[in-house]
């Protein structure tokens, strides 16, 4: 199973913090019902293991990953945890490694052109662009996708429903990351139909973007 390529087509990954275990199968399934079957939990709190096993066990369909993954240890208990990919917001030689000989996705950060070095050394064809608004954006990524042409990227931080349009056109997108389809706020209010409303708007601009450029 290619994750990269499922990733693209989804074209979103959203980008969860959850603060209680608890909110983790109900946000999985809201996100499902809107149409996006990508997660990313983040290791920024402590329960995101939990969280990560309960997606895994409880909900099938979604293909939960993990973020901010900092070090190897990190995404072993991760993967052991469920985790079907790994996303991080820099680049670390000793856990891609792990990762390639674990068989799990891993889309290591990158926003320099040594740094993508690395990754291409390493066999990586898709890298995390973070944070992207604070590292030009688009006009940043149109310069590094001239120069490594069969990269893909995944810009995260700064994206939203207003804006995610000008970066899913994009052919050296393949997707995009963030935590506007399923914030916080949302998360503690218990909106879950907050979340599959906005993964719907999500989707649907995806699609209309995808079907001008066939």
């Amino acid at each position: 199973m290619d994750l990269i390529a499922m990733a693209h087509d989804t074209g979103i990954v959203p980008v969860i913090v959850l603060n209680d275990k608890s909110e983790a199968v109900p946000a999985a399934k809201a996100l499902l019902k809107g149409g996006i079957n990508f997660m990313e939990i983040t290791l920024r709190t402590p329960c995101a293991l939990a969280a990560i096993k309960a997606v895994s066990e409880e909900v099938p369909d979604m293909i939960v990953g993990a973020g901010t993954v900092l070090d190897k240890e990190s995404a072993r208990k991760a993967v052991e945890a469920g985790a079907k990919f790994i996303v991080s917001p820099g680049f670390s030689e000793e856990t891609v490694k792990f990762c390639l000989d674990e068989g799990v996705s891993i889309i290591p950060g990158c926003v320099t052109p040594t740094e993508i070095m690395a990754a291409i050394a390493m066999g990586l064809d898709t890298i995390k662009f973070f944070p992207a608004d604070v590292f030009g954006g688009m006009k940043t990524l149109k310069g590094l996708a001239s120069v490594f042409r069969h990269i893909k990227f995944m810009p995260t931080g700064g994206i939203n429903l207003s804006n995610m349009a000008e970066y899913v056109s994009e052919p050296f997108i393949t997707a995009v990351g963030g935590s506007f389809v399923c914030s916080s706020k949302d998360l503690l209010a218990k909106d879950y139909q907050a979340i599959t409303d906005k993964a719907s708007q999500a989707v649907n601009i995806i699609r209309q973007i995808k079907e001008n450029i066939r």
